[in-house]
């Protein structure tokens, strides 16, 4: 029997190469109109970034690819692509990236004005040329496959750890906004009170003044 740990290692190894399927869809010409896949990744985080697209070079469609994340950095930009197209990159930070494309139609060349493009984003573990790590170290295929599972948990650890940091900096933000609030609200209340005071105090010294009190 495997202990509790390397089996729950293994399910979730499955799970994730289960869900690991490449995005395949037909990117219609649109001009100026991106069609663009989101991903989450956590700072220095290995991302390769694979797109296959359909079509050939002067068939009237310009499908051009750019990668960028939320805060601004800029992963890649290639034009005219066509084949695949094969980008790698470590994140700045901790961030959504977007991987865009963009058909423009740059004339009429058929009905149907579309390219149909597979992607597929790998990152941190899955990324690795794991091949090529297991040739360099000399390792047996069993001991690869529990090192890239190792790290697969490292990265689920760290990326609950994040969460958890994430949580408790929206709890501090929510109790401090609270805080904010509450003494807003007594220094309205106080503004009011002052302020109906001073209108009785004024009211009386003009009608004294007047000599109607």
């Amino acid at each position: 029997m495997l202990p509790q740990t390397l089996r729950q290692g293994f399910c979730g190894l499955f799970l994730l190469v289960a869900s690991c399927q490449a995005l395949k869809f037909d990117l219609h010409a649109t001009n100026g109109h991106p069609r663009c896949i989101r991903n989450f990744v956590t700072k220095d985080t290995l991302v390769v970034v694979t797109a296959t697209v359909g079509g050939s070079k002067g068939d009237g469609m310009l499908v051009n690819m750019h990668i960028k994340d939320a805060v601004g950095n800029e992963y890649g930009r290639a034009k005219d692509v066509v084949g695949e197209q094969r980008t790698v990159f470590t994140s700045h930070a901790d961030a959504a990236f977007d991987v865009c494309f963009e058909n423009n139609l740059q004339h009429r060349g058929g009905v149907d004005a579309s390219r149909h493009i597979e992607l597929d984003v790998d990152i941190g573990a899955d990324a690795k040329d794991w091949a090529a790590i297991q040739a360099n170290e000399k390792l047996k295929p069993v001991e690869t496959e529990l090192r890239r599972i190792e790290e697969m948990l490292t990265e689920i650890v760290h990326e609950m750890e994040y969460l958890r940091q994430r949580e408790q900096k929206l709890r501090d933000t929510n109790e401090s906004t609270n805080t904010r609030v509450k003494w807003f609200g007594f220094g309205t209340t106080f503004l009011l009170i002052g302020l109906w005071g001073w209108q009785i105090m004024y009211l009386r010294a003009y009608f004294r003044s007047k000599h109607l009190i």
